[in-house]
Parts: C-alpha cells; sequence; structure tokens
C-alpha cells in the first residue's frame, strides 16, 4: 500500500487526523467555547482532546493487548462517566447565555477547558476502537525488533498529536473568524442544538449501559 511507504510521523499524523476529524461532542465543545468564549479557549479544548489521543498513540505504540484487558473489565465505568459528563455538559451548553463578548483569558479558564476534553477524550470507548483498528491498518503497531524502539514511540506519539493538534487548530481558525459575523440569536441557537447534541450522546452513552451489564 502507498501509505505504508510514507515515514512514520507522516503515517502517525494521518491517525491524529483521521481520529480528531469525525464530528462528535469534542468537536461540538470546541466549536461551542470558540463561539463563547474566543479561540484561545476553544483550542485549549482541542489540545486536551490531542493530548489525550497522543497518550493512546503511546499505547498503540506498545500494542493493544492490555488495554483490550482493561476495557473487559472497565468499559462500564467508561461509559458512565462519559455519559454522565456529557450530558451534564450538554445541559450546561443548552442553558449558556451569550455575553456577546470573548472571556478573559487566564490560566485557570484555560487548564479547565483543556482537562475537561482530555478527560472526555480518555474515556471515550470509541477513541480506543478508532486507535485499534487505524494502528493496526496502517501498520503502527511497535516492533521488538526495531533498533530504537524510544525513538519510535516519540516519533509515533508526536506524529498523532501533531496531526490532531492541527485539527484542532483549523477547526477553532474558522470558528473565530464565523464568530465575528454571529449575532446573540444566532449564538443562543447554537448552543440549544450543540447542547442537545451533547446530552443526546451522553443519554445514549448511559443507555447503552443496560445491554453490557
Amino acid at each position: 500500500m502507498i501509505i505504508d511507504d510514507l515515514p512514520l510521523f507522516v503515517r502517525a499524523m494521518l491517525i491524529g487526523l483521521s481520529i480528531a476529524a469525525p464530528v462528535g461532542p469534542v468537536s461540538l465543545l470546541c466549536i461551542r467555547r470558540t463561539l463563547a468564549d474566543g479561540f484561545a479557549a476553544g483550542l485549549a479544548s482541542g489540545m486536551g482532546a490531542a493530548t489525550a489521543d497522543a497518550v493512546y498513540g503511546i499505547v498503540a505504540g506498545f500494542g493493544l493487548t492490555f488495554v483490550t484487558v482493561l476495557l473487559t473489565g472497565g468499559e462500564f465505568w467508561l461509559r458512565l462517566i462519559g455519559g454522565l459528563y456529557l450530558f451534564a455538559t450538554g445541559i450546561a451548553t443548552f442553558l449558556a447565555r451569550p455575553t456577546g463578548h470573548a472571556a478573559p483569558v487566564n490560566r485557570r479558564h484555560l487548564s479547565g477547558a483543556w482537562a475537561s476534553t482530555f478527560v472526555l477524550t480518555l474515556t471515550n470507548p470509541a477513541t480506543i476502537l478508532a486507535f485499534a483498528a487505524m494502528s493496526g491498518g496502517v501498520g503502527l503497531t511497535y516492533q521488538a525488533h526495531a533498533s530504537d524502539p524510544a525513538v519510535i514511540i516519540v516519533v509515533l506519539v508526536s506524529g498523532i498529536f501533531t496531526g490532531s493538534a492541527i485539527w484542532w487548530m483549523l477547526l477553532c481558525m474558522s470558528v473565530s473568524r464565523l464568530r465575528t459575523r454571529l449575532d446573540q440569536r444566532a449564538t443562543v441557537w447554537i448552543n440549544r442544538v450543540s447542547g442537545v447534541a451533547i446530552a443526546a450522546i451522553g443519554a445514549m452513552a448511559i443507555g447503552s449501559l443496560s445491554g453490557s451489564g
């Protein structure tokens, strides 16, 4: 395959882009936070997701066997924690009122935005399954006989983080430009639609627990 001929860093970047690009709760959160609080808040949220992707990149580099074992015993709690968080975030987003200006940027605000999407992405079983499928498909699994395993892991994780970060940066830049063209009424409807969508994803995650019990 052509993709197998690409350098490892490029293949890892493609993985990062592929994981980050699909529209999901993290994308909705980044869009909403960029509209409500400005580019920095949206980007911090995206970097939280990119960091979580990098963590799973480390897992992919060493092989996914032990993660499969963890999921077998911990999937219930992953779905419960992630579902409850999504549902609560969706309600808060639905009820949020636009201020008409970006919130002041401070470390606590940005740290909270980063941490929330980091935990959300890390507790999302779909992220783990996506890495399991994609890393095997493009040959990213760590090889024990590699001449310098540590370098390979660093290149792999750096590529995944870079690819994911590029996506979130482009998304937040695009939304930030759109923000100046929206009035408060439009922002209210964006909050409502994204809030309902996020809460619905959370409710479905919680509802799926009855079938896995």
